[in-house]
């Protein structure tokens, strides 16, 4: 065989070994034991070390291209570079970046189910998917680490004028996202979607743009008037809104509750924190009139429901407002929690606290709340007893429709 092997040459090579083929040092086609397998390779001296640098199978690789693989590697090592090394490095970054081709979709996924756990309840996690995919559909296939302001802007703007507390809670929802991502390492640099100092020289402010629309509460003056009302419709869901206006609670929280979260002997509803607002456990007091209206309820076989629907399962929310409107009450169900908050603060002397806590409103003074152990509870049973008897007292008057018919809701 000649110094320079040609290509017919290195084709008829089938025995085990590794044979120079020359053209350039340090080349040859290394064939396997089995004879089945040929592919390149070349030897050379790195840094003082003798190494062996794969070139690509045979014939897949030529020999022309092989020599020209050759060449190039030794100009390199000439210059003091580490081929291998080299080679190394471009894999891992092609990893890297495979990795890191995570589309924002994506991402709100993984950050769903790596929080969702934490949130209060299953719509909570729906809506946060749901709100995503609406409002934020434009970013869905963009990976994730390429999202820029332009982008965030883009998705927010065609609803921030017009359903601005949504495009509000939607802002946040992908900043929360984009901060996951940069931690995971998928992406680096600001987050595109944080308000202040960024987005807030973009957008007009939240509260610029939209007045805020307090739920509409009945004058506490009218509460007595209403409650003798109440009393000429039947239903569940009547007795769902007389509970929720003598314990002050929300709606969910009176729609939810079971049986046994009521402690009959402590006349108490112990509410556990998955299924309050603040995400903590709540002990309402309950008056004299509200275990009354609880001991006359009947129970349905099969649900620990206290309040249930007429086909099973939980009240819908409507149910309640459905009472007030064929009564013709302009107002919420949760307006009576105000209705309550204005009464405790121009009828009673009990600290604002006190009333706060009944609400299970969360301390804003960090430092104070540490420091608070008690949750009033004998203060609060006073309190609620007292708003139970102003309740059903016989004094107030209030300007609604007359009732038209018998309703069951």
């Amino acid at each position: 065989m000649s110094l320079e092997m040609a290509a017919l040459e290195v084709r008829r090579l089938d025995k085990p070994g590794w044979y120079a083929v020359g053209g350039v040092a340090g080349l040859g086609l290394n064939v396997s034991p089995t004879g089945q397998g040929r592919s390149w390779v070349l030897r050379t001296t790195i840094n003082g070390t003798r190494r062996a640098i794969g070139l690509g199978p045979y014939p897949e690789i030529s020999l022309a291209v092989a020599r020209e693989k050759a060449r190039e590697m030794r100009e390199q090592i000439r210059q003091g570079i580490d081929p291998i090394a080299t080679k190394r490095e471009l894999r891992r970054q092609r990893m890297a970046d495979a990795i890191k081709a995570v589309t924002f979709g994506e991402a709100a996924a993984r950050y769903i189910d790596a929080h969702g756990p934490s949130w209060r309840n299953a719509k909570h996690r729906a809506q946060w998917g749901s709100s995503l995919a609406q409002h934020a559909a434009i970013l869905t296939p963009l990976n994730v680490s390429h999202i820029e302001t332009a982008h965030v802007v883009a998705a927010l703007q065609p609803i921030w004028q017009t359903r601005t507390e949504t495009a509000s809670r939607v802002r946040g929802r992908i900043e929360s996202v984009l901060d996951w991502a940069t931690v995971q390492g998928l992406r680096a640099g600001e987050n595109p979607a944080r308000w202040r100092g960024h987005l807030d020289h973009l957008l007009p402010a939240p509260n610029k743009v939209k007045r805020v629309e307090h739920h509409r509460a009945l004058p506490y003056a009218e509460l007595s008037a209403f409650m003798q009302r109440l009393k000429e419709v039947s239903g569940m869901g009547v007795k769902a809104l007389e509970f929720a206006i003598l314990t002050a609670a929300r709606s969910g929280e009176v729609r939810g509750a079971v049986w046994s979260e009521i402690d009959f002997k402590a006349s108490a509803w112990n509410v556990p924190a998955n299924r309050m607002k603040a995400g903590r456990p709540h002990r309402v007091p309950l008056s004299e009139q509200a275990m009354a209206l609880l001991a006359a309820l009947p129970r349905l076989d099969g649900t620990d429901l206290i309040f249930w629907a007429p086909r099973g399962g939980q009240l819908s929310d409507m149910t309640l407002t459905a009472v007030l409107r064929r009564i013709g009450v302009d107002a919420t169900v949760h307006g009576f929690r105000s209705t309550f908050r204005d009464w405790a603060a121009e009828r009673t002397a009990y600290p604002r606290e006190i009333a706060e806590s009944a609400l299970a409103h969360v301390n804003g003074d960090r430092v104070e709340s540490a420091y608070l152990r008690t949750d009033h509870f004998e203060r609060r049973a006073k309190l609620m007893q007292e708003w139970a008897k102003f309740a059903h007292s016989s004094k107030g008057i209030v300007a609604i429709a007359p009732i038209q018919e018998k309703v069951a809701v």
